[in-house]
């Protein structure tokens, strides 16, 4: 009947803490507003993985796929895909939207098989969300090629195609000819950035207090994942240099992962180990980011970097390796500045002359707070989102 809601399963690898969990979340959620009712479907985590399920609203239905997971697992990737094959059977959507790699591959397969079975009865419409890519900087050449030749198959089965960023898009389509070119939409992330853009002065001394830091400390913070693409080997690098000059300067590293133990070891071996910080995963990002005086990026590869639009919000300005899609991001040197990546020296000068420069850094964040509100609001990828599902269904 008319004004029934248009059902959607949205599928992603895991909820774990990042860009591509709070979009879906976020999408999940917001969406019920525009006439459309979604099932979120995800997988398991991995060990030592931050776990954003606490963001998921009462009102957002749920199914978790217990063999659905990161690693290529042949047995378990089987049973996660007959597992997407019945929710496309039970829930029948008009709409498949799947995020990130593992369930991009899985759903877009489960949906083939359902299209095909159903014959022309209601097909459902597949879209894939690119937060990023896998083809750079994850694997061994060898399994690039393989990786990059199965997007390429996949994207033949694909409705639409979203890149969270102009330069993703480049990249899928042109350096790794995925896709034709009017699959594309790009389509920016978008977040509720009210609690960081409300960080004053009065909430920075408060956060200096709860995590015990003096108040004329040089805060130097990074927030994510201790994984080999995020770099924090280079984090510590550039630290011993930023430390060896200004011995104010404290360090902060928010996250978890497998490489935690090894990066402790280092910081002991640097000499910085006592001016370090492991903090582990944190809900209280506006805390972290309110004690921060200079944020540092310094991943190997990123879509759009979610910290990095976080900190800028919280009127935090950045520098960061000039990888993948930050200078989506970092586009102007008026709210932070780049360093090849590896280059620690690079990395740790620019750090210095920010930190050396108060009203400079106070600039900069104002000037990143606005752009970052400006480019990031939550109802323009709700719009966008909704204008794509209606174009594909009309």
């Amino acid at each position: 009947m008319p004004g029934d809601p248009v059902r959607v399963l949205r599928l992603i690898t895991r909820l774990n803490v990042g860009g591509p969990a709070i979009q879906a979340i976020t999408l999940s959620h917001r969406l019920t507003e525009r006439g459309f009712r979604t099932l979120l479907a995800y997988g398991r985590l991995g060990e030592g993985e931050g776990d954003m399920r606490y963001l998921l609203p009462e009102s957002v239905e749920t199914s978790c796929i217990s063999s659905l997971c990161r690693p290529v697992a042949p047995w378990n990737d089987s049973l996660a895909l007959l597992a997407v094959y019945r929710l496309l059977r039970r829930s029948r959507p008009a709409i498949l939207h799947t995020h990130t790699a593992k369930a991009g591959t899985l759903g877009r397969l489960a949906a083939a098989i359902y299209n095909r079975t159903i014959g022309t009865r209601a097909p459902v419409r597949v879209v894939h969300t690119y937060h990023g890519h896998v083809l750079d900087g994850y694997f061994s050449p060898r399994a690039e090629r393989f990786f990059t030749s199965a997007e390429r198959r996949l994207a033949r089965i694909t409705d639409a195609i979203v890149a969270i960023s102009p330069r993703i898009k480049n990249e899928l389509l042109n350096d790794h000819r995925i896709g034709r070119a009017e699959q594309y939409r790009v389509i920016r992330l978008g977040f509720d950035l009210r609690p960081l853009v409300a960080i004053d002065d009065r909430a920075r001394r408060a956060a200096r207090s709860a995590l015990d830091l003096a108040a004329d400390a040089h805060v130097v913070s990074t927030v994510g994942r201790l994984t080999i693409i995020k770099q924090h080997r280079l984090f510590l690098e550039a630290a011993q240099q930023i430390a060896a000059q200004d011995h104010s300067a404290l360090f902060l590293i928010v996250g978890d992962g497998e490489l935690r133990g090894e990066l402790e070891e280092q910081a002991t071996g640097l000499g910085i180990r006592g001016r370090t910080r492991f903090l582990g995963w944190r809900r209280d990002l506006s805390t972290i980011y309110g004690a921060t005086d200079l944020f540092m990026l310094t991943s190997r590869n990123e879509g759009t970097p979610v910290a990095l639009i976080e900190s800028l919000a919280s009127g935090v300005p950045g520098v960061s390796t000039d990888v993948g899609g930050v200078r989506d991001v970092l586009d102007s040197e008026e709210i932070g500045l780049l360093a090849p990546f590896g280059d620690a020296r690079a990395l740790a000068e620019s750090a210095l002359m920010l930190l050396s420069e108060p009203a400079r850094r106070r600039q900069m964040g104002d000037r990143g707070r606005k752009a970052m509100i400006a480019r990031y609001d939550a109802g323009s990828l709700i719009d966008s989102v909704e204008r794509l599902y209606r174009d594909l269904l009309s």
